[in-house]
């Protein structure tokens, strides 16, 4: 069976635009072994990955509509997953994984002490009502891009702007937040 990038589209097209269900079996057969062992590598449990893996292409048909205008379905549900295993390591450890979108890595903070949990809170908190505190434009840039993983180049797609715009503003956005969040800031 062909898992080119222009057959899983074709196969994400036919499930959005006709709500087919064959082509659905067809796509969660192709990728789900492979993000299976991707999401292993997150979560380290063959059954947390099947179920992290199950609930995002779950969330996938129940949002198919809304979610029509991927161009890169493939590279979608891998960032999707990847989101979905930080969520879960999030949930069920005492340790909080923060992902920095620049360099892809990944790191751990320990929070098991009540007084980092609440900070850690607190700063969660700050962090969320300044992102919604962003204009809507460049609040919508924010989210794609750095809680959903979309490329910049993406984004310009989906939201048709330029490129150029999609980095100025995601810019403006991450030099607002640092501003009312008080961090990263040079002297």
């Amino acid at each position: 069976m062909p898992t080119d990038k222009t057959y899983l589209h074709a196969l994400w097209q036919k499930v959005c635009h006709h709500n087919d269900q064959q082509a659905f079996q067809s796509l969660f057969e192709l990728l789900y072994l492979r993000l299976v062992n991707f999401c292993i590598a997150y979560v380290h449990s063959r059954e947390a990955a099947e179920e992290t893996v199950g609930d995002v292409f779950l969330k996938l048909w129940i949002n198919r509509a809304a979610t029509g205008e991927i161009a890169h379905v493939e590279t979608y549900l891998f960032t999707a997953v990847r989101h979905q295993s930080l969520n879960y390591l999030r949930k069920f450890s005492t340790y909080h994984v923060i992902s920095t979108a620049q360099t892809q890595e990944i790191q751990v903070v320990d929070t098991a002490s009540p007084a980092d949990a609440t900070e850690w809170k607190e700063l969660l908190f700050r962090l969320h009502q300044a992102v919604d505190a962003l204009p809507p434009e460049r609040r919508r840039i924010f989210r794609l891009v750095k809680e959903e993983g979309f490329t910049c180049k993406e984004v310009a797609g989906i939201l048709q702007l330029s490129p150029r715009t999609v980095e100025t503003q995601l810019f403006k956005a991450v030099k607002q937040l640092r501003g009312v969040l008080g961090v990263g800031s040079r002297k």
